[in-house]
């Protein structure tokens, strides 16, 4: 479904790899190809539906592993964050926040230190409308004449 939709909004979907390792070694590859990449690891929204916290973790403790590769990449503006909210507790999508950590040299820093619900509330991006995300992030990286009004 991301992929079609990607490919819908204009995007290329790169060749689908099997794990976080190979999305890296992709986007390495195609690096100086392209301006923006997303990359998805599902298994975070799986571990929320089936209830399971520790798959929940160990997924998470996933994407932190191959954070230092794709930093090694070089982005001007980095986002990680999630499509939804999905606590295990509950099994389901929720309407709880979703923490978003954005960095880079032009982003700026907050006192914030650690990255979950709890914390991400408190940092500079607060508590906001996702579509809000693109303008700010292109905004960071240099890309904008002039952001707001």
């Amino acid at each position: 479904m991301y992929r079609g939709v990607a490919q819908l909004a204009g995007m290329t979907a790169l060749p689908q790899p099997h794990s976080l390792e190979e999305q890296v070694e992709t986007m390495r590859a195609a690096w100086d190809d392209f301006d923006y990449f997303f990359m998805h690891h599902k298994a975070t929204d799986a571990a929320g539906h089936d209830g399971d916290r520790a798959a929940k973790v160990a997924a998470i403790q996933a994407v932190d592993a191959v954070m230092p590769a794709i930093r090694d990449l070089g982005p001007e503006v980095l986002i990680v964050s999630g499509d939804h909210a999905c606590p295990t507790q509950l099994g389901a999508h929720s309407w709880h926040p979703v923490p978003t950590l954005m960095w880079g040299a032009g982003v700026g820093r907050d006192q914030v230190e650690r990255f979950g619900e709890r914390w991400c509330q408190l940092g500079a991006l607060g508590t906001r409308p996702t579509r809000e995300l693109m303008p700010l992030a292109l905004a960071a990286a240099g890309r904008l004449e002039k952001y707001g009004a």
